[in-house]
């Protein structure tokens, strides 16, 4: 796919890795629409030059309604969180904070239903999940629940929705404003998280948005899953 002159929503896309994937495809010639709940965060994002609008992946009447003011588009990125997720040793759980961490699928799949039927038949659709998926650590069942379930729903969904093509990245550690971890604690906690990882540091946002790029342009991929994790499924 050649990105110039196409039109990008990007759900969860004015911060961390959906704003840079916002800010990849712009300075590549896309247009580009960053959809997100906070506020503040669309200030900053409309600061740096992006498009950014209010809309909970959750209402799905706002979705509806965004999706058609700007039919049709080519390319749709979820990378809403949803809200809160859990985490902890799972027999010590909070179940409802544990179900509470599944907005994040139901926010996808709000995006690829009423998504999909807005967009060019060439379209691509990309899912952020991440490296728990396929390898959970103690106290990740919530992320790696989660994160299963979009990798499977992508396949799942990838026949029904062709030609339009729908992929995954899945993130490792990336240093985003996701980690609610005091600045000046920051450093030495994402070094400890990853001392042991191949490429023993933490990811940039940018990094991650150069994956999701590449499932946009190349049309021979879909229905898979690219890792951005700095090795961390061979740590």
């Amino acid at each position: 796919m050649e990105l110039t002159n196409r039109k990008a929503i990007i759900l969860g896309g004015t911060s961390g890795i959906g704003l840079a994937t916002a800010q990849a495809l712009q300075s590549q010639g896309a247009t580009v629409i960053a959809a997100g709940r906070s506020q503040e965060n669309i200030d900053k994002a409309q600061a740096a030059g992006i498009t950014a609008c209010q809309v909970d992946v959750l209402d799905e009447d706002s979705l509806k309604a965004l999706f058609a003011e700007h039919a049709p588009f080519d390319i749709l990125v979820c990378a809403a969180t949803g809200g809160n997720r859990a985490s902890g040793p799972f027999l010590e759980m909070d179940m409802a904070a544990y179900q509470g961490s599944f907005a994040k699928l139901w926010g996808y799949a709000n995006g690829i239903r009423y998504g999909a039927p807005n967009m060019s038949e060439d379209g691509a659709i990309v899912l952020v999940s991440g490296s728990p998926a396929r390898r959970a650590r103690p106290g990740s069942v919530a992320l790696s629940s989660v994160g299963g379930a979009v990798e499977a729903l992508c396949r799942a969904t990838a026949k029904e929705l062709a030609p339009r093509r729908i992929n995954v990245v899945s993130p490792g550690i990336i240093d985003t404003p996701l980690f609610p971890v005091p600045e000046e604690n920051r450093g030495s906690f994402l070094s400890g998280a990853t001392k042991d990882f191949i490429i023993p540091r933490a990811g940039k946002p940018e990094e991650v948005a150069s994956a999701i790029v590449f499932t946009i342009e190349n049309d021979f991929v879909t229905g898979t899953t690219v890792d951005v994790d700095g090795g961390w499924l061979l740590s």
